[in-house]
């Protein structure tokens, strides 16, 4: 497969990789699917509100810290840089660096903007930018106001790069263009792939391209790779446009989240032949062994992996088989993006814990290197046939199945999200961050951290008394996916 990097925009997950947002069955029925290219979005007869992936575009390009961010929308499209901004700040906070804002400027699009059209203020807002921030790129973020109207985003881009005298770069990441808001980082890599990075005048093997979010777990990366020979690049988030640029100069990419960094991994290896290392992610024992493996083996590094491997899984799995006693058998539902939601079923089965449901955010039945997900598969090659779901974050689905199952804990990966179980009286981690369980020391950690919240449940308990959920009990009494749609005459409201 090769990524379009010919056009200015990314093509979606829905046509790219088949993605879907709709489904419910089993690990091996959906991975089956997968690989035989048979799957199918289900739809719904009712929605909630659910996430837009301009949020993950600028979420991510915001944080570059020499780059600033036009977005040309209304101003209600610029709101959820509110959550994005106190990200930056936090991931500044943990590098101790002086606290700074994100760089970012919105058109504030009214209604006159989307009858006459919205060039003018789009000029005005990049010139704003220019001269408020000195940045080095200046990236136009779209919305589905802009898109709809249709503004020449390119033309007008390419005019005032020639005035300004720096790289102007859309980004097309209109909520209507995708039912899946991972495409936004897509459209993010892509502006990145396609204007930003360079190609390589020089070469540094020794230099492996960490795609991740946030960063908390550096230290943790470095002592590892160390012992490799191995200097991590971690990116995007906290990057400057200059080592941005020298990405193409690496002698691998790797990612900590397969769902995030396939599209640049993919694309660094295609334009310039920087290797992408496809493997589970880092979480849990047998994740990192095989990340680390991977890594080893596109860097002729087999021997130095074989020996860390041997030493970190030893030093660890005394204190391991005491944290699997305590969690031996206890029922957990998963609630995260396809990458995190299967690779963590598998971390929590290494604990010795019970899955019941997994429920992914959406499913990409392929990559961008070909075949269907690794942790998909390795989960169907297990005995078990773990009961999952795919859903963009459907509260009224997922409180359903949590009143159903009745899990010991629910672990998920968005705060919105993950609230409700909580009030629902559900122990409950959020996965903030994509260091949680990463590596040997984080396996450890991170199960102690799921001891503690079923220990201590007062939280969750005493808020099921006093907080009434917005559902009725007649929803309560159906079956969970009710309102998705019956596929081959089969039901879909049954558990079964």
């Amino acid at each position: 497969m090769s990524i379009n990097l010919k056009s200015s925009q990314a093509v979606i997950r829905e046509k790219r990789l088949k993605s879907i947002v709709g489904y419910k069955g089993s690990i091996k029925d959906l991975t089956n699917k997968a690989q035989s290219g048979c799957i199918k979005n289900s739809l719904r007869g009712f929605t909630q509100a659910t996430n837009c992936s301009s949020g993950c575009a600028q979420g991510h390009l915001s944080s570059i810290l020499d780059a600033a961010i036009v977005n040309h929308a209304p101003i209600g499209c610029v709101s959820e840089i509110a959550g994005a901004n106190a990200s930056f700040r936090w991931g500044q906070s943990i590098r101790n660096w002086e606290r700074k804002n994100v760089q970012i400027i919105n058109t504030n699009m009214s209604e006159g903007a989307t009858v006459f059209g919205g060039s003018k203020i789009l000029r005005e807002g990049v010139r704003k930018a220019f001269k408020r921030f000195n940045p080095k790129v200046i990236f136009v973020t779209t919305s589905c106001a802009s898109g709809i109207i249709g503004d020449d985003i390119d033309s007008i881009t390419g005019e005032l790069e020639e005035e300004l005298g720096i790289p102007i770069v859309p980004v097309y990441c209109e909520g209507f263009r995708s039912q899946i808001w991972a495409s936004g980082f897509d459209a993010a890599f892509h502006a990145l792939l396609t204007r930003v990075i360079k190609p390589p005048k020089e070469s540094h093997p020794e230099i492996v391209n960490v795609i991740q979010f946030n960063g908390s777990g550096r230290d943790e990366v470095t002592r590892i790779f160390g012992k490799l020979g191995l200097v991590p690049r971690f990116g995007i988030p906290y990057s400057t446009i200059g080592q941005i640029e020298k990405m193409s100069e690496a002698g691998a990419t790797i990612s900590v989240c397969g769902t995030l960094g396939g599209y640049l991994g993919n694309g660094l290896q295609q334009k310039y032949g920087v290797p992408y290392v496809t493997a589970l992610q880092p979480h849990g024992i047998f994740g990192v062994n095989d990340w680390l493996t991977k890594l080893g083996s596109v860097l002729g590094k087999e021997k130095e992996v074989e020996k860390l491997i041997k030493e970190e899984t030893e030093r660890i799995l005394p204190e391991l088989a005491e944290i699997r006693e305590k969690l031996k058998g206890k029922k957990v539902v998963v609630g995260m993006g396809p990458s995190f939601s299967h690779n963590y079923i598998r971390l929590l089965q290494e604990y010795g814990m019970d899955v019941v449901w997994g429920i992914s955010w959406h499913y990409d039945a392929q990559h961008d290197h070909g075949g269907c997900p690794n942790c998909s598969k390795y989960l169907a090659g297990e005995d078990q046939d773990i009961p999952v779901s795919v859903g963009d974050q459907q509260n009224h689905e997922v409180l359903n199945l949590l009143s159903k199952v009745k899990p010991d804990l629910f672990i998920g990966r968005h705060p919105g999200m993950s609230v409700w179980a909580t009030k629902m009286g559900i122990p409950t981690v959020m996965v903030s961050d994509e260091y949680s369980a990463f590596g040997y020391n984080g396996t450890i950690s991170f199960g102690y951290r799921l001891i503690d919240a079923i220990a201590n449940n007062n939280l969750a308990r005493n808020l099921s008394k006093k907080i009434k959920l917005p559902y009725t009990d007649w929803w309560f009494e159906q079956e969970p996916f009710h309102f998705l749609e019956q596929e081959e005459g089969k039901k879909t409201d049954s558990l079964a």
